[in-house]
């Protein structure tokens, strides 16, 4: 099952977008994340994020693939598939750029994008962000910011509640 969308990108075609970005003096803002089971947390923290590039400026998405979700969150996860989260995430106009990522951490990505912001939900702080990540963040001179988080929204709970219904 093919999926296309053009702002589904390999790291190399996101680098590429990334120094046009810049010779436009627009700016990058990178999260990351598994984003199962898209719900209004997640749409609006991306929101919030894209913001923060302004006008002129994109949000690019890294992606975990399914084989770090299984790693994360356990055998039955993710629920839904790398390409169809990345696809669902490119079909948001919050959403410039999405780019799976299949290493544990998020490090090559950091440095070969070089972001200008780095942002997380309000459930991270600078102690919980990955130590390899944080030193990568801070040697391309990203400002890292935390976005507040819709409260009463999580996969974890949307799949209780699905999981529920289905008992009914």
């Amino acid at each position: 099952m093919k999926l296309p969308n053009p702002r589904v990108m390999t790291l190399r075609q996101a680098v590429q977008a990334r120094a046009r970005l810049r010779r436009t003096g627009g700016k990058l803002v990178l999260t990351n994340g598994v984003f199962d089971l898209l719900h209004p947390g997640h749409t609006s923290y991306l929101e919030k994020a894209r913001k923060l590039a302004g006008r002129n400026g994109a949000l690019f998405v890294a992606l975990n693939s399914d084989r770090s979700v299984k790693a994360l969150k356990g055998p039955l996860r993710p629920i839904l598939d790398e390409r169809c989260r990345a696809y669902n995430l490119a079909q948001l106009r919050a959403v410039d750029g999405v780019v799976i990522f299949r290493r544990p951490r998020l490090t090559r990505e950091i440095r070969a994008l070089k972001p200008d912001i780095y942002v997380k939900a309000g459930d991270y702080t600078l102690a919980t962000l990955d130590s390899e990540e944080r030193t990568a963040l801070e040697s391309v001179g990203a400002k890292i910011m935390f976005l507040p988080f819709l409260r009463g929204f999580s996969t974890t709970a949307l799949i209780a509640r699905i999981k529920a219904a289905g008992e009914i």
